[in-house]
């Protein structure tokens, strides 16, 4: 599939060169977790690799425009992501990532009865949620600062957590695997929407996919598996975890 619209094709130069991640890799470099291997950084990447994967580099707040386009829909068809959602009234979503809240407050709308924790690092955008919250009344959307290792979620509270375009860039991805693993119920699911590896037609830069495979290599060694798999997104794949021995 072509994209011709030009806020879809800046995200190449976008993932590049907006970077709050960088701060952060003096202090990696010397971290000394098994889990992690380094080498020099690609362009793209950050030096350190997990699982055979380099890490890509974090869209900071700088990018805040570009993850509120009047596209995004129509590349993204983030509509139809939020309505496959498995979402009871009542039930408790986590935003990992949660960024500008683009898909924080259209969630919320749908469980008024339910609560979404929308969860980020970054300052910046800790301060946007909470402005939007604000200017919403969205009374079910809960704010939380979370670190590089931990989404500092309760734990067993959370139905469903989701990551849309924020796995790749995790800089410490099993730590923060484990969180969610311990903020997850036992039936609790893991969503990630991420742009397909395996597809090269889409104009996204390599260390910004993700596919299948390594996937669901990373969240096999953290106690999670394949529960759903759609591949009715143009450039994401939609792919549902559980925790192994909780399928249900």
């Amino acid at each position: 599939m072509v994209f011709q619209t030009k806020s879809f094709l800046v995200i190449t130069t976008l993932l590049v060169v907006i970077c709050v991640g960088c701060k952060g890799q003096t202090k990696t470099a010397a971290h000394s977790d098994s889990s992690y291997t380094y080498t020099n950084g690609s362009v793209d990447g950050i030096g350190k690799f997990y699982m055979g994967r380099e890490i890509a580099h974090v869209m900071g707040a700088a990018g805040s425009e570009w993850l509120e386009r009047s596209s995004r829909q129509q590349e993204e068809h983030s509509d139809q992501a939020i309505d496959s959602l498995p979402l009871q009234p009542n039930s408790t979503v986590a935003d990992i990532g949660a960024g500008t809240g683009y898909y924080t407050f259209r969630i919320a709308a749908k469980i008024p009865a339910g609560k979404v924790y929308a969860v980020d690092v970054q300052d910046e955008m800790v301060a946007q949620l909470q402005s939007k919250k604000k200017a919403t009344h969205a009374s079910n959307v809960v704010v939380i600062k979370g670190s590089e290792t931990s989404t500092n979620l309760p734990a067993n509270s959370v139905d469903l957590a989701i990551m849309v375009d924020v796995y790749h860039e995790l800089e410490y991805p099993h730590e923060v695997l484990q969180s969610l693993y311990k903020a997850l119920k036992p039936n609790g699911k893991l969503l990630l929407l991420e742009y397909r590896k395996e597809d090269p037609s889409i104009p996204i830069k390599e260390l910004h996919k993700l596919s299948v495979q390594q996937s669901n290599k990373e969240l096999a060694a953290n106690g999670f598996v394949l529960y759903q798999r759609k591949e009715f997104l143009p450039i994401q794949h939609y792919l549902l975890y559980a925790k192994a021995g909780n399928k249900k």
